[in-house]
């Protein structure tokens, strides 16, 4: 039996050797991409990777190295289609096919802007906390109504409620972001800070049924089904919305949950305030627009691709933000519409759509996804 520090000396050995070789493969990856450059050629040619992979793993003896084999050189042809990437974009022929302008400053003035929901809603006062107390804006039944009115150019902006701290995503404007040509150009958080809201001289006694928008009533779980198990709780599309319909209904035994300006803009009282679970509650919106424009000083991206249902898919994705230095912010899975258990993936990252790093990626991302688009370029809130 060999001796360990001698079986570690020729361990030594063999991974120098490998390096060099791997050195001596990334050079010729190199050669290909400048012949790929030159033949207008994709990077990524998923048919011969396939066919080499085969080959390769096939020439191991058993079960567990060829899985080894496999892994192996996965990475390394990922690596080489992500220096070839590196190379074009230090080339500057990283043609993504984004379409988006770049400016240096977005002018509001006359800019009609929708929210959903009526007046006092969440989103109303997100609109006026990042467009100013005198823009021109109105109110739609529906998100969709939103995304409506700007794919028809009826409205320049929609400001849409993407994700609230304590619950979570909203998944219907995921969808609607991957269903319309639309992009993010902004975002605004606000802090969320729910009151109950019935009729003047009614009494939390009095309460029997209590409405609310379903991320309300879940910001308020702890408040409706613990300290309330007996009120009914129901859903309508907007805080707004249930404070108005307390006030038409008339009922002592109807409130609300919804901000206190709701109180005085439908004459109602506030029976408690701030019962949401969590007391650093805030919702993010996003400012949505018909025209790809991004700022100069944007540092924030937004994707959403499709992949194929395959085993190391999402990891080979993901590592190309980590081999150009980008940070991934965030992710989320959706759906796909019309196929059960395969999904879309929204991602955040932080970057420019001006920077060479962040090209690079979005140019592989392209080419090894599906339904590839970028959502926006825009300032982060924080």
């Amino acid at each position: 039996m060999k001796d360990l520090l001698e079986i570690r000396q020729e361990i030594d050995e063999i991974d120098q050797e490998m390096v060099r070789l791997y050195q001596q493969r990334m050079g010729l990856a190199e050669e290909v991409a400048a012949y790929k450059i030159a033949n207008h050629k994709n990077v990524y040619d998923k048919e011969r990777e396939q066919q080499k992979l085969d080959k390769l793993s096939g020439m191991a003896k058993d079960d567990f190295l060829r899985q080894g084999v496999l892994e192996l050189f996965e990475q390394i042809m990922s690596t080489s289609r992500k220096r070839q990437y590196k190379i074009m974009a230090e080339q500057g022929l990283m043609d993504t096919n984004l379409h988006f302008t770049c400016c240096d400053s977005f002018d509001y003035t006359d800019k009609k802007i929708v929210f959903q929901g009526v007046e006092g809603a969440y989103a109303q006062m997100a609109m006026y906390e990042f467009f100013g107390e005198d823009c021109m804006g109105s109110a739609v039944a529906t998100w969709r109504d939103a995304m409506e009115a700007i794919h028809s150019k009826e409205a320049d902006y929609a400001v849409l409620p993407i994700e609230n701290s304590s619950a979570g995503i909203v998944g219907e404007n995921y969808d609607l972001l991957n269903e319309y040509d639309v992009c993010i150009i902004g975002e605004q958080v606000i802090k969320i800070e729910h009151a109950l809201l019935g009729l003047p001289g009614a009494s939390i006694d009095d309460i029997q049924t209590v409405y609310s928008h379903p991320q309300a009533l879940m910001q308020c779980a702890n408040y409706l089904e613990v300290e309330h198990p007996q009120w009914e709780s129901k859903a309508k599309k907007n805080t707004a919305v249930s404070a108005l319909k307390v006030k038409e209904d008339n009922d002592i035994s109807k409130a609300a949950i919804a901000s206190i300006q709701n109180a005085k803009i439908y004459d109602l009282q506030v029976l408690q305030e701030a019962i949401q679970d969590e007391a650093d509650n805030e919702t993010r919106f996003i400012i949505v627009s018909k025209e790809k424009k991004y700022l100069k000083d944007a540092d924030k991206v937004s994707l959403c691709f499709e992949l194929p249902h395959e085993k190391g898919s999402l990891y080979h994705i993901l590592s190309h933000f980590i081999f150009n230095g980008v940070n991934m912010t965030k992710i989320e899975s959706r759906p796909k519409k019309g196929v059960n258990w395969e999904y879309q993936f929204f991602i955040d990252v932080q970057g420019n759509l001006a920077n060479d790093d962040i090209l690079s990626a979005l140019r592989g991302l392209k080419e090894e996804t599906g339904s590839f688009k970028v959502i926006g370029n825009y300032k982060s809130f924080d």
